[in-house]
């Protein structure tokens, strides 16, 4: 048994933005409609926690020395 590889920040976005189609289309089931729903919330929270990771990888910028230090946008 193979394991599932995790998904993509995109690929999660790609299936979300597809899931909210389907919904504003206005003509799916209810039960279907609340599946959608369901996905997309998890969806949501993968991109959600994906975009946190990366953010918390960002607040340290790399000197040219070789040191991490904080990252500050003024210093951009």
């Amino acid at each position: 048994m193979s394991e599932e590889k995790e998904m993509t920040f995109e690929e999660a976005m790609k299936q979300l933005e597809s899931i909210v189609e389907k919904l504003e289309e206005g003509n799916v089931p209810l039960e279907d409609a609340i599946a959608f729903f369901q996905e997309g919330m998890k969806l949501s929270k993968l991109c959600h926690d994906k975009l946190q990771h990366v953010e918390k990888q960002l607040e340290y910028m790399l000197r040219e020395d070789g040191e991490l230090v904080p990252f500050s946008p003024e210093e951009a």
